[in-house]
């Protein structure tokens, strides 16, 4: 099959197998480059097949000599439909890891479902005995309650009134307003319910009671928070509120771990591309901005950047991890730099279809964005019959 992106809004319907691989490769090497951390060695990776999921896994497995066990929800190929990129994102890292010598064992389903909970704990107690280390990096449209058996929804909407702000069609260049009416008070309970902590509290739950959790056990969630242009709709909005939940969770399950003299973080992370912020609208023309100022000044960071500097701020630190005030580990910090933000701030007021070219970094953006399913690698042949049916 001679594979080519085919996008539909904000998602690419195939993937290609060699550009993920490549993909991986890259950043494999980024962390390689690094000094070792000497840190997590029995790592669980609740989201691990793409974006900071992936990154993270890659991170402890190349940076700290981890095995790892990855858990996500992929679709393999069929006969005229390639895999989704999360599915050759992990054949990928299984290859390499073993390669490594290291233990990379991988389980596809439903990570709310209680079924793929007790697999879990199953092919945990095989392979690796306990774990020292839980990344929870779940973004999902929809959960169904697996007690109540009740299907969650998740929405991007603002709180209390509707909101205005400039956004970008990311494939014509096209700068114009959208508007998003407010949430319904039903709309804020179910994404809370998909996209907050209550399933990373019965993932760790589960683990405790099964003595899965090593001594000094860290557990990990990400988020975001981002500028105020974006606060409405992200921060202040639907997603913030169960952000709020994740990090309330995080102080709940650090109470929890007390036994194990474990701690639960959430890590702000900086505003990338992924398949989850390509679907936000106003994010992807921030982060357009973002990429030209941070770039200019030799600070843009990739998701395997992020992760690796994170690893090694967690586990180089001597004493307490740093923290904000709220108990949060900040790698925003250099997006959310005061000269940034007020560059930020300039260039959204001026920034329309015609300014964009030089006030962004749209072409940074869609890169990174067909990136994310194989493609715009300049060392892969895109013109090569290539076989989609990749196995894990």
């Amino acid at each position: 099959m001679i594979i080519k992106p085919k996008i539909r809004g904000f998602i690419c319907t195939t993937a290609h197998p060699e550009g993920c691989a490549e993909s991986v490769r890259r950043q494999i090497a980024v962390v390689q480059a690094k000094k070792p951390v000497a840190g997590a060695k029995k790592v669980l990776v609740i989201g691990a097949s793409t974006g900071y999921g992936l990154a993270s896994r890659i991170a402890a497995a190349f940076g700290m000599g981890a095995d790892t066990i990855g858990l996500f929800f992929e679709r393999p190929a069929t006969d005229d439909r390639t895999a989704t990129a999360g599915w050759y994102n992990t054949a990928a890292f299984e290859k390499a890891a073993r390669e490594a010598g290291l233990v990379a064992e991988s389980l596809n389903g439903d990570a709310f479902s209680q079924e793929v909970k007790e697999e879990a704990v199953r092919l945990i107690r095989e392979k690796l005995g306990k774990v020292d280390l839980v990344v929870y990096s779940v973004a999902a449209p929809r959960r169904t309650d697996p007690v109540t058996g009740e299907v969650y929804s998740s929405v991007l909407k603002p709180i209390g009134q509707a909101f205005a702000n400039k956004s970008v069609n990311v494939q014509n260049g096209a700068v114009s307003e959208v508007t998003l009416e407010p949430a319904s008070d039903e709309e804020i309970r179910q994404t809370a319910k998909v996209m907050g902590g209550e399933d990373w509290t019965l993932w760790m739950q589960l683990l405790a009671k099964e003595g899965l959790l090593a001594d000094n056990v860290i557990t990990l969630a990400y988020s975001y928070i981002g500028p105020e242009v974006t606060h409405a709709i992200y921060r202040e909005g639907t997603i913030g509120r169960a952000k709020d939940h994740l990090e309330a969770t995080a102080r709940q399950l650090t109470e929890e771990l007390a036994p194990y003299h474990g701690r639960a973080y959430v890590s702000v992370n900086k505003a990338l591309v992924t398949q989850a912020s390509s679907a936000i609208p106003v994010v992807p023309l921030y982060i357009s901005l973002l990429y030209k100022l941070m770039k200019a000044k030799g600070t843009h960071e990739g998701c395997i950047e992020q992760m690796a500097r994170m690893m090694e701020r967690i586990y180089g630190a001597e004493g307490e991890v740093p923290t904000d005030a709220e108990g949060r580990i900040r790698m925003d910090d250099w997006e959310m730099d005061e000269g940034i933000q007020s560059e930020i701030n300039q260039a959204w007021s001026a920034v329309s279809t015609e300014t964009l070219p030089q006030l962004g970094d749209l072409e940074g953006y869609r890169q990174d964005f067909l990136q994310l399913f194989g493609f715009g690698f300049d060392n892969v042949d895109y013109e090569a019959d290539v076989n989609p049916n990749v196995q894990l």
